[in-house]
């Protein structure tokens, strides 16, 4: 598996405010084609438990990063952007699992 380089925080805590936003899309820019983390896996690597703030920072600034590499914790996709995800799965060989409600993306993808 491979592992998530991130910025050195300045400081003792976790990153905030335009930090944070800067550092969430620092993380998500370094996850490798066919791979994702969770909203809360991303947080972690900041040092932080706000998996909402990250999944705030994707909404509001994430179109320009690779966004779908960015999932639920139970491997879904963002909510409401399934069907714009799934091309990004497809072109990356993302692993997929076939769901009676769509699909959701494999565990052996997760960083």
């Amino acid at each position: 598996m491979s592992r998530i380089l991130r910025p050195e925080p300045e400081g003792d805590g976790p990153p905030t405010g335009d930090d944070f936003v800067e550092e969430v899309l620092a993380v998500v820019a370094a996850i490798p084609a066919g791979h994702v983390m969770s909203y809360g896996s991303v947080a972690a690597a900041l040092g932080s438990r706000s998996a909402r703030g990250v999944g705030r920072v994707m909404a509001h600034a994430g179109s320009g990063s690779p966004w779908w590499r960015v999932v639920r914790s139970g491997g879904l996709p963002p909510r409401g952007l399934e069907h714009d995800a799934l091309p990004h799965y497809h072109a990356e060989d993302t692993p997929l699992v076939v769901t009676p409600s769509g699909y959701r993306v494999a565990r052996s993808a997760w960083i």
